[in-house]
């Protein structure tokens, strides 16, 4: 009896200590893999998506809070974080294989890889975006007119962020962009109506589009 309490106690022990080590390791494994510097450390999210993202506000701006990469396109929540560190394998296997290392095959797959995390964020409600915005907290008075009223119908109708700003933090497709234009153009959708910077036209005349960029 007192051999088996004795081996019984080992053994507890030994999976105890395997237990820890083992979780210890994974977590290690999963902060070091959501860091910034481990998000550009391969040279086609370093040579285009970042340089991209340091000429925004989400890099830099007056108040100095600045939006890493694992803040926008990973989850916080543990199990949601994890999910996404399994899907982030087929990124590795691409990496390997070199699907989008030179800015010419990148710029090639650009509006298939924006669709995929802009279907993602839409699925999740943009929910790592809410993680700082949200407008329970936005003091739409002190926003621009354009961006208050769009804030508060986006509100109202239940809408998600990603629906509106896309390209936030890095360039859009170039047929993305030419389609929404066309889109526009065709339903009429005032200037204003995106950029706050375009005056309203003279009372009775019509945008010049190819004014626009």
């Amino acid at each position: 009896m007192r051999f088996n309490r004795r081996v019984c106690l080992i053994t507890f022990t030994s999976f105890f200590a395997f237990g820890m080590l083992f979780w210890a390791g994974f977590n290690t494994a999963i902060e070091v893999t959501n860091t910034e510097s481990f998000c550009i450390s391969c040279h086609e999210m370093e040579s285009v998506v970042y340089q991209e993202y340091k000429q925004t506000k989400h890099y830099r701006n007056p108040t100095g809070v600045r939006a890493t990469c694992p803040d926008c396109h990973v989850p916080r929540e543990w199990p949601y974080k994890v999910l996404r560190k399994i899907r982030a394998t087929n990124e590795l296997y691409h990496a390997f294989r070199g699907t989008i290392d030179t800015p010419e095959k990148f710029q090639a797959k650009r509006l298939e890889l924006a669709r995929d995390v802009w279907r993602t964020m839409e699925e999740t409600d943009s929910r790592e975006c809410r993680n700082c915005h949200g407008f329970d907290y936005m003091d739409l008075y002190d926003q621009g007119q354009v961006a208050s009223e769009k804030h508060r119908q986006a509100d109202q109708e239940g809408r998600t962020c990603i629906e509106c700003h896309q390209g936030i933090s890095h360039h859009l497709p170039e047929e993305y962009v030419e389609a929404e234009h066309e889109r526009y153009e065709s339903e009429d959708v005032p200037c204003a109506d995106c950029h706050e910077d375009v005056e309203e036209p003279p009372e009775g005349e019509d945008w010049d589009w190819d004014k626009e960029d």
